[in-house]
């Protein structure tokens, strides 16, 4: 029975060989992506200034290249997308491995395709689930993703923190993994052979961009996305510098993150396809707020009970988390018209990597002022986000009509 309800997620996902990708792709992303900064200064011998400024400028070159990569979308492109974002880390990886000590033009270079690779991804990755599943079907296969690649990503940092004991010469066999998993990755996307036919009028193949009242939603985005960066930067900010909690408390709350993420994503999308998918956003709004205040409130208990009520209070924000990805890119999915959706899910991973990119310089700025700034801030902004989205006209989701070039049939779902 559970392999027959099955079945059709990972047909809608993109096939089991495309499932397998995403499978590899995430534990490589896990094995060095929260271990680049550690690469750089171990084996390449750069200081964490320089290190760092090279990892934020490949993020932002990647931000750079999202409408390119939107146009080719809307071309028709859809796994070769995905195994472009695959390969181009490959060639990261590679000079990576050929970067000298203290050469710190080549880990630059690194960065930079690692991050356009990064950026790529997400809207490479929705847009052919998009093409291969519709309605709620296509709903829970975005999620099925993201709790995979979660799984995945977990899996893999564990495996590299267990090597991390072999110093510099670790890091490098676990960018040598890294490669070979995204070469495997990039090979098994590409053999899906996912594209589309456009066949919308000249006149609307000339407009510029998504439709004008996505701007909100991309605008209420760059807030909503802090919530992703809540239990690695401010909790166990707030829990060392103000609680004085043992680390063990910020590892604790990461791991039922990821945990919670992994076992609740695809259900609680499920149960949240009785509402139409703005209701759902609006919801994930307010529980963010709502968990930020729950944590303004922890840290004004006594140092015994501050850290365990921070604990508890991270379930809900985690809650909130999985509402928001569970809602937020269907919706664009679903209001973009067919022969934008490229530009729409492009513009849609700009603001999520804005927001992601921000975010920590925000936290850290308003921490240092106190947990009362850092949380009320938080909160207002999460509110008016919240407030903007549930305001707003809904536009009226078109038809999607997509031709798939391989043999898998599609799966038709009811857009809301």
């Amino acid at each position: 029975m559970a392999t027959t309800k099955l079945q059709p997620l990972v047909r809608a996902s993109g096939g089991p060989r495309y499932a397998l990708a995403l499978a590899v792709d995430a534990i490589g992303t896990g094995l060095l992506r929260p271990f680049l900064l550690l690469y750089g200064m171990l084996v390449l011998e750069l200081s964490a200034p320089v290190t760092g400024v090279a990892m934020t400028a490949g993020i932002v070159a990647g931000l750079a290249c999202m409408p390119l990569v939107g146009r080719w979308l809307d071309r028709g492109a859809r796994s070769t997308v995905v195994a472009a974002s695959m390969l181009i880390r490959v060639l990261g990886v590679a000079l990576l491995l050929a970067a000298p000590a203290g050469h710190v033009e080549l880990f630059a270079a690194a960065a930079l395709f690692l991050g356009i690779g990064n950026q790529a991804w997400p809207a490479a990755h929705a847009a052919l689930v998009a093409t291969v599943a519709h309605g709620r079907e296509r709903d829970t296969a975005l999620a099925a993703g993201r709790a995979l690649r979660n799984a995945g990503m977990g899996a893999g940092g564990l495996l590299a923190a267990a090597c991390l004991a072999g110093g510099a010469t670790a890091l490098q066999m676990l960018a040598a993994a890294t490669g070979l998993a995204y070469l495997t990755a990039a090979a098994l996307a590409w053999s899906v052979k996912i594209r589309t036919d456009q066949t919308a009028a000249p006149s609307e193949t000339s407009a510029t961009g998504p439709v004008p009242r996505m701007r909100t939603l991309l605008i209420a985005n760059v807030v909503y996305v802090f919530c992703l960066n809540i239990p690695e930067i401010a909790l166990p900010l707030i829990l060392v510098t103000h609680v004085d909690a043992s680390p063990m408390w910020s590892a604790a709350i990461f791991v039922a993150n990821t945990v919670l993420v992994v076992t609740l994503q695809v259900p609680v999308t499920i149960l949240m396809s009785r509402y139409s998918r703005r209701a759902a956003l609006v919801l994930a709004g307010v529980v963010l707020a709502a968990s930020y205040l729950g944590f303004l409130a922890a840290t004004l208990l006594g140092h015994s009970w501050a850290a365990p009520a921070i604990a508890l209070i991270s379930i809900a924000c985690t809650l909130g988390e999985i509402l928001y990805a569970g809602s937020a890119t269907p919706l664009i999915t679903a209001l973009a018209p067919t022969h934008l959706l490229g530009r729409a899910l492009s513009r849609f991973q700009i603001s999520t990597g804005f927001g992601l990119a921000i975010s920590p310089a925000v936290i850290t700025t308003l921490a240092a002022h106190g947990p009362t700034a850092l949380w009320a801030s938080l909160t207002t902004a999460t509110l008016l986000a919240t407030t903007a989205v549930a305001t707003e006209q809904p536009a009226t989701p078109r038809t999607r009509k997509s031709q798939l070039t391989h043999g898998t049939p599609s799966l038709i779902g009811p857009e809301r």
